[in-house]
């Protein structure tokens, strides 16, 4: 039998389940990580579970999505996973060491390893030729307790890659195009494995851009195999020791396979309020900029901010354009200012934020109103950067200082020559922001601020649900659209009951009021519902305002999952005729509910439209899962039994 490196990885993980595409598996886990944005309810869950010690061969908690501090609510939190990560075994990075990301890569990343993130771009691993993957906090707080990750095998896409980028042409260009060609839907269900002769002359940290955006295909995860670009890598990190080779066997299937010459890439833009909206920048017309903002897990890394760096050094930006830079870890920013280019970007007129998520997610730097905002991140979601009005252009690092420079979305190749920037031989390395879990856990006092409120459990599944549909939205909702996460409302991460009380504004304002006054309902939904974030307040924000099902087109693999992990039952229709008919405050009732739910398959709902067909499609353990109103109740009643 000939494997991908995919299939290689997960063979090697296979706890249960047979590796035929779409039957459920379930794989061990190595690695964990979080962030401060998830990872306060995934500690408070793991607490939850009774794990005293965590199982995995290395967990790390990270502080990079909220580092404000206008209040005590973030300060709080973050003193809570600090103490609860030095008493469980977690190593713990401290606010200003940088991106999870982007130091998992640089500092913990082993190539072969099975890497679970409560965070969608986890898969930026997948660089080191890991199996990263993004889920819940509650299926993270599960395998830190050593418990396996379930998933259906996912079909393995190759993306083989040919020829060589040309100059000011850049792995952004390569991932842009991908999206181009698939959507923000065509990785659903699958992973992206690279390979071909274009592989051999991209860097881990290229690498990494595009399997970090991998996450906005809806792929399970993405990866590169690991080989002499890999070794050179981890060596430079002073890590060679992890290099293990791991590539395809000749001959091996793909379930598809993408053909790409690079040498036929031109720079590229993704206009608009979707990363799959792409189009050359050659072609994207005369567009005048107002803001410019280069870094984040997708584009914050040595190489990335060096080129930036080069392209401004000695000139100075657009008088009407403002221009930040959020490097990816303190490595990046150590060096860049050990070596004079932060100097130098600095003296261009550059804004240097901390190593952090910063702008990506919306936390500060929010553009003027009507804005047009060029950024190196991973998505442009409408009001994500913090601006409802603002456009947000997705570009490469090299279009973003090319246009910081001439004030207008503009080709970097007009500029002339650059020399090429190589990989270092050597990284800067210093892990003292890092905090090693303690020795003595049971000397460690778990300390919890006024913030934090406990998270909300499921019921049981009912005989009979009949409620009323509180809200219809279309396709691509995210979950930035279900449960925002802006700089006003992150703070209050921890607590659920003043979550509730913004669900669903950028869709309806209303829905809460609305939510509370008919106790709980229905959300319906179009194609690929809840894309986005791993963030599972977007189920149990829904769960705590007595939501039970949602009945969507489809559904996004992570938020799907969450569902699921809260007992909230996701149902799709085999009809879509089904969905133009329902109307706001219609009644569905679903009779039965138990043996219907029970078959996995189709079950029917009443409502004044007739009868509505819709499919439930679970495994044996989602089933009971959803039957005990969600997973902590699953896992305590099997720890009874």
């Amino acid at each position: 039998m000939r494997y991908t490196v995919t299939e290689k990885i997960i063979q090697r993980h296979l706890v249960e389940g047979n590796m035929q595409a779409g039957n459920p598996i379930s794989i061990k886990i190595d690695q964990t990580l979080t962030q401060d944005s998830t990872g306060t309810m995934a500690y408070l869950q793991l607490e939850a579970m009774g794990v005293h010690q965590v199982k995995t061969a290395r967990s790390v908690a990270y502080i990079d999505h909220n580092m404000l501090q206008e209040g005590f609510e973030n300060a709080d939190d973050h003193k809570y996973i600090q103490t609860v990560a030095h008493k469980h075994g977690v190593y713990f990075s401290r606010p200003g060491n940088g991106i999870c990301h982007q130091v998992h890569l640089e500092r913990f990343g082993v190539p072969g390893a099975a890497l679970l993130g409560s965070d969608s771009h986890t898969p930026t691993g997948g660089a080191l030729g890991m199996l990263a993957m993004g889920a819940g906090g509650l299926d993270v707080a599960v395998a830190m307790g050593g418990g396996a990750y379930a998933i259906p095998m996912p079909e393995v896409i190759n993306i083989r890659l040919s020829g060589k980028l040309n100059p000011f042409v850049s792995a952004k260009d390569i991932i842009l195009e991908v999206l181009r060609r698939l959507s923000v839907k065509g990785g659903v269900g699958k992973v992206m494995e690279y390979t071909g002769e274009g592989i051999k002359s991209l860097s881990v940290p290229e690498r990494a851009t595009i399997t970090n955006m991998g996450a906005e295909l809806g792929a399970t995860s993405s990866l590169f195999p690991s080989d002499e670009i890999t070794r050179a890598f981890l060596e430079a990190q002073g890590r060679g020791d992890a290099y293990v080779e791991l590539l395809p066997d000749p001959d091996c299937s793909y379930a598809q396979t993408v053909e790409i010459d690079l040498d036929l890439l031109e720079p590229l833009c993704a206009a608009p309020h979707s990363p799959d909206n792409v189009i050359p920048v050659s072609q994207a017309g005369d567009i005048s900029v107002d803001q410019v903002a280069i870094g984040s897990c997708t584009n914050g890394s040595y190489l990335d901010l060096m080129r930036v760096a080069a392209i401004l050094k000695g000139e100075t930006i657009a008088p009407d354009v403002s221009l930040v830079i959020s490097p990816g870890s303190k490595q990046v920013l150590t060096m860049l200012a050990k070596n004079g280019a932060l100097a130098d970007l600095i003296a261009a007129g550059a804004r240097i934020l901390e190593a952090g998520c910063g702008p990506c997610i919306g936390m500060g730097q929010a553009p003027a109103t009507d804005a047009i905002s060029l950024r190196t991140f991973n998505r442009n979601f409408k009001g994500r950067c913090g601006t409802a009005t603002a456009e947000v252009y997705l570009v490469s690092p090299e279009v973003a200082a090319a246009s910081a420079l001439t004030g207008k979305l503009t080709d970097p190749r007009t500029l002339g020559e650059m020399a090429p920037i190589p990989p270092p031989i050597a990284f800067d390395v210093s892990d003292n922001l890092i905090i090693p879990p303690s020795a003595t856990p049971d000397r460690v006092e778990v300390i919890r601020g006024p913030n934090i409120k406990p998270f909300p459990l499921g019921a049981p599944l009912e005989e009979r649900i009949a409620k009323k549909v509180l809200l219809k939205v279309g396709d691509n909702i995210t979950t930035d659209h279900i449960m925002p996460s802006n700089a006003k409302l992150l703070p209050y991460r921890s607590n659920i009951p003043y979550l509730a009380n913004f669900c669903f504004a950028p869709c309806d304002e209303n829905f809460p009021k609305r939510a509370r006054e008919y106790d709980g309902g229905i959300v319906v939904g179009g194609e690929n519902y809840g894309q986005g974030s791993s963030r599972e307040h977007a189920a149990l924000v829904p769960l705590y305002l007595g939501i039970r099902l949602i009945l969507a087109k489809s559904f996004a693999r992570i938020h799907r999952a969450n569902l699921i992990n809260a007992g909230i039952l996701p149902l799709t229709f085999t009809n879509p005729d089904d969905y133009d008919a329902l109307e706001l405050l219609d009644e569905l009732i679903l009779e039965d509910a138990i043996n219907q739910a029970s078959r996995r398959g189709i079950v029917h709902l009443r409502s004044p439209v007739g009868t509505i067909e819709a499919r439930l499609d679970i495994s044996p353990q989602e089933m009971e899962i959803l039957l005990w109103g969600g997973k902590i109740n699953w896992m305590r009643q099997c720890r009874r039994q």
